[in-house]
């Protein structure tokens, strides 16, 4: 296929168009993958069948070998003839065994014991596979930032003003819990995938006529695909394992066009607190703007975030599909196919992240100028709650008053107060360290470095554990 030809933007622009990333992702999401999925299946239906006495050995053999060589190709011609897809895939199996095995193709089964089980399959692969592999790779990359910078002072900010300081790798290490707390939801929810063989209505009405215990027979297909077993289903499996699954990502999602978010404005030209590293490469030949020729734009944060809001939304449209007629209706069959590219489009977002993130770097030195150009009004949050401590009826007021007279007369906050004498008793119970923080409120960091490293620390093991499951 000519990538210029697709439809949808995602397969042109990144899909097709990096070579290595296709090739990890197309054997899981891909139409080709999920035909293979559907079939592999088919194969362990006619292994379990053979292993309860129902289908011989060497009929579930043929039967395997059948679902390995059938391809996409013939299938979907099949399926442009009759008119239904999983048994166009069944009629091409049929045709590649003999007629002693052709009777066990699909014994038992409606189309979405095997189009779910299939689903499920593939998303617990590509998520043990790919997704936790980079999600971890880029949790560590994290750490490592927060380690590098635990103790690298910055301006916090709280409504897009100067709050108090804090470390730079203080609030990577923010980042560093949400996003690990995200990975332990991804695993969990994809753990929760089902599948299910229980037939048209979930009744297990044709398995019935095989075992007293359809149940049973159901689990040991799933135990076999390395699924577990649903409570329940009608025809279809219940949507809530999937929605879980897909809320899952997307609410990672979230965390990265946050941290996208918070980065790309670290590098806006008044605050210049993060810097693009092919902004002062000699060899490079990105151009930022058709007009303005001194412009290194933000662009691949800017991506994280605008692909962030292209996938958000489809999240609604996982929760609409909870909803079917009855046993089931069709109304979640194309919606729910563009789950493998919402996968695929994650998939993306965390690697499109990842590389950003190695593209900047903080600039320490810049950080700490800004820091000690605004430090000065960020003493009344120290100084009220000294003056509290030390018994101050008014504090919060009296250092509100003190931080408007220090902006209105243009002087020092902490040389002000120095001079209040109605605060004077107040500050000769202060301790020396008490006092330095008034003098230097850039040493007002409270835990910063200390929180940081035990962060980095709790999820190093957290990963690490994750990664040994």
């Amino acid at each position: 296929m000519n990538p210029f030809d697709a439809a949808s933007p995602f397969d042109a622009r990144y899909y097709f168009a990096d070579a290595t990333f296709f090739a990890k992702l197309s054997r899981y999401v891909s139409e080709n993958a999920q035909v293979r999925y559907l079939a592999r299946v088919e194969a362990a239906l006619a292994q379990t069948l053979a292993d309860l006495g129902v289908c011989p050995r060497s009929a579930a053999e043929e039967i395997t070998q059948a679902a390995e060589a059938v391809t996409p190709d013939e299938v979907y011609e099949e399926e442009r003839r009759i008119q239904h897809n999983i048994r166009a895939l069944v009629n091409c199996m049929g045709k590649r065994v003999s007629a002693e095995a052709k009777p066990y193709v699909h014994l038992f089964a409606t189309s979405a014991d095997i189009m779910d089980t299939a689903r499920a399959l593939s998303l617990v692969d590509v998520t043990r596979d790919v997704i936790v592999p980079d999600l971890i790779a880029l949790e560590r990359q994290l750490i490592a930032m927060a380690r590098a910078h635990a103790a690298t002072l910055q301006m916090g900010r709280t409504h897009g003003q100067h709050a108090v300081p804090m470390t730079f790798g203080f609030a990577v290490a923010l980042y560093v819990s949400r996003l690990g707390q995200r990975i332990e939801m991804i695993v969990q929810s994809a753990k929760n995938l089902r599948g299910k063989f229980a037939g048209a209505v979930g009744a297990y009405n044709a398995l019935r006529l095989l075992s007293a215990k359809p149940a049973e027979v159901e689990a040991a297909l799933m135990r076999k695909l390395g699924l577990v077993p649903p409570e329940i289903s009608t025809q279809v499996t219940q949507p809530e394992y999937i929605a879980d699954y897909v809320y899952a990502l997307t609410s990672c999602w979230g965390v990265f066009a946050n941290i996208a978010d918070d980065f790309r404005h670290l590098q806006r030209s008044e605050l210049r607190e993060l810097r693009d590293k092919k902004a002062n490469d000699p060899n490079s030949q990105i151009v930022g703007s058709s007009t303005m020729p001194h412009k290194v734009n933000p662009k691949d944060f800017e991506n994280v975030k605008s692909m962030w809001k292209a996938y958000m939304p489809r999240l609604t449209t996982v929760l609409m599909d909870q909803i079917s007629e009855h046993q089931r209706d069709l109304t979640n069959s194309a919606s729910m196919r563009y789950v493998m590219e919402h996968v695929a489009a994650f998939a993306y977002a965390i690697q499109r992240l990842s590389q950003t993130l190695t593209a900047v770097e903080p600039d320490a030195v810049r950080m700490r100028e800004v820091l000690d150009a605004g430090k000065d009004p960020i003493t009344a949050e120290p100084l009220y709650v000294l003056l509290a401590m030390y018994g101050h009826p008014a504090a919060h007021e009296k250092a509100r008053v003190l931080a408007r007279d220090a902006r209105l007369q243009q002087r020092p906050l902490s040389q002000l107060l120095r001079e209040d004498a109605s605060i004077a008793t107040y500050l000769a119970k202060m301790t020396p360290d008490q006092l330095a923080v008034l003098d230097d409120p850039g040493q007002y960091l409270g835990a910063s470095v200390d929180r940081t490293r035990e962060l980095c620390d709790l999820w190093e093991r957290k990963i690490a554990a994750i990664e040994k499951s």
